[in-house]
């Protein structure tokens, strides 16, 4: 097998980012499993809501995403899954340990957490770095492999078998197999798709290209839908798609209008801290629930509101006007036509 001098290690050279970009992984899993139970559904902080929280703008997967937060079973088990993985990918690269392997493992956790979360963060697009650069760490890692302090130079110095078959240069370290004239191509085309993606995202995520810059995170909205008044039951679903991820939106009133502007009902601070549970019906794992002063919407919940009044029932047929109010002055309103069915 092919040696290189130490200070041309390109694997050497590499070690800062091996040791950051694996613990970044790996503390993940430190984090949820030893420092903290993260894996448990019924605990605050359970990383299945943090999950949901990718859902109103996630890119490409968000189908997925949808399906996992409507299903809480298989989601737990995802993140089970997707946390030992993480443990072992940032644990190996640490190491040296199959470095070109895990650095596949690096790559794809990163292109995970660009698509579904790179919308998200509230100073520095931090969800949005964190995967380009993860990326991109992950395919320099690749070509590079580790070099002297990893586990993979152990194991070719010892002549471990396993270092003598054609696939360990694929999985582990050591020079690529890849013709000399061919290899700055192949650097050259992967850079580029990575910097394709970095001002794609960039653009989508929050126009960083042209257009109005923009900040998913900064502010509450809500979506309101399916608005309808059947006898005394005004019923719609409510939609979290943006503002901090780290605490929700706290809805104070609920109010309709008639077209003359007259308020036919309203649901105040108090009304809404003590609605009945069985007027929420939640659709995902991150929940819309009553708190001490108003009605929490975490990011990323959505729910169908099932609010009941006597005053509901003997309206005229015609438009109305739902409004819901957060505790930050925002509002959000949606238009119910009755008896347009």
């Amino acid at each position: 097998m092919k040696h290189i001098s130490i200070k041309n290690d390109a694997g050497l050279l590499a070690l800062s980012l091996r040791l950051v970009v694996g613990w970044t992984y790996f503390s993940a899993f430190w984090r949820r499993t030893i420092l903290e139970n993260k894996l448990d559904p019924e605990v605050a902080g359970y990383i299945g809501e943090k999950f949901n929280h990718f859902l109103p703008h996630a890119l490409g997967i968000k189908p997925l995403i949808q399906y996992l937060v409507e299903n809480p079973d298989m989601l737990w088990l995802n993140m089970v899954v997707f946390t030992i993985i993480e443990g072992i990918v940032g644990l190996f690269i640490m190491f040296g340990l199959f470095t070109r392997l895990m650095s596949i493992g690096v790559f794809a956790l990163a292109m995970g957490i660009l698509l579904g979360s790179g919308w998200i963060g509230t100073t520095c697009l931090d969800e949005w770095q964190i995967g380009v650069l993860g990326i991109a760490t992950g395919f320099v890692l690749f070509l590079t492999g580790s070099g002297t302090y990893s586990f993979d130079n152990y194991m070719m110095n010892r002549n471990f078998s396993i270092t003598k078959k054609p696939w360990f240069l694929w999985v582990g370290s050591g020079i690529l197999p890849i013709k000399e004239t061919i290899f700055p191509k192949v650097v050259l085309l992967g850079s580029l798709f990575i910097f394709g993606m970095t001002l794609m995202t960039n653009q989508v995520f929050h126009g960083g290209l042209w257009g109005t810059l923009h900040n998913k995170s900064v502010k509450p909205k809500l979506e309101i839908t399916e608005g309808k008044i059947k006898d005394s039951t005004l019923s719609f679903d409510v939609f979290r798609t943006e503002g901090v991820d780290v605490y929700g939106s706290w809805v104070i009133g609920i109010a309709l209008f008639d077209e003359q502007n007259h308020k036919i009902l309203e649901y105040e601070q108090e009304d809404l801290a003590s609605l009945p549970s069985e007027s929420i019906s939640n659709y995902y794992v991150a929940k819309i629930k009553q708190g001490t002063h108003s009605l929490m919407v975490p990011l990323g919940a959505k729910a169908r509101l099932h609010l009941q009044s006597e005053a509901l029932s003997n309206l005229s047929n015609g438009t109305y006007t739902l409004k819901m109010t957060d505790i930050s002055g925002a509002y959000w309103e949606h238009e119910i036509k009755k008896g347009s069915n």
